[in-house]
């Protein structure tokens, strides 16, 4: 089992991620949707952080391997780059949703270099608009953003779209398609489940709406 499909079996079986279909969650953007992730669920589970750390590590060192600091986003990307810069030996910062709005107004925390290059660490990428907030924070100290490194993305056109839009690179210690195939085999998803899930992966926006007026009928 590769550390991918360890870390979506283990944010399945912690609960970190759960799928509905049949009664979907509502998100704070007010859209319907069959899953739900709350990886701050993870950090209780010291062998789950574990094998999340050790997954960012091997992205990192793959894809970004010149980074000077990691950077956390807050609240959720702070645990994870703590103990990633931990483990490699690097500086470490974390960015703010907004500046403070008293003492020195700070959006990135810690001590950050013109020209320094940034990893950033996520828990969740979505449509990456949050996290590419805290890009533009780092952007804007004079530091250089070469990458994003997320626990689990939902692979979604929205997100692809706005990195490439940024010319941004991301990657993800486990994805959708993973976890879904990891639910599949532990027959916690019925084929049709499984086709709904595809479904909204495929078009999220349409998949709400239709079942929010299968709601209303």
């Amino acid at each position: 089992m590769t550390y991918s499909q360890s870390v979506a079996k283990a944010l399945l079986d912690i609960h970190a991620v759960t799928l509905s279909p049949d009664k979907p969650y509502t998100w704070a953007s007010g859209l319907k949707s069959p899953i739900y992730t709350d990886n701050r669920l993870t950090i209780s589970y010291p062998d789950v952080r574990q094998a999340i750390y050790n997954g960012m590590e091997e992205q990192i060192n793959l894809h970004f391997a010149d980074a000077d600091v990691i950077a956390g986003t807050a609240t959720a990307g702070i645990p994870h780059a703590a103990w990633v810069a931990q483990e490699m030996g690097l500086p470490m910062v974390y960015v703010r949703s907004k500046p403070k709005d008293h003492g020195q107004g700070h959006q990135v925390e810690g001590v950050l270099k013109p020209g320094q290059k940034v990893v950033v660490v996520d828990d969740l990428i979505s449509t990456g608009g949050s996290v590419l907030n805290a890009v533009r924070a780092i952007d804007n100290t004079g530091a250089q953003v070469v990458g994003v490194v997320a626990v689990f993305t939902y692979q979604l056109q929205a997100a692809e779209q706005n990195f490439l839009a940024n010319d941004l690179k991301y990657f993800a210690v486990t994805d959708y398609t993973t976890l879904i195939e990891e639910a599949k085999a532990s027959n916690q998803i019925s084929t049709d489940h499984l086709k709904s899930l595809q479904q909204w992966r495929q078009d999220p926006v349409k998949w709400s709406n239709d079942h929010k007026l299968n709601a209303v009928g």
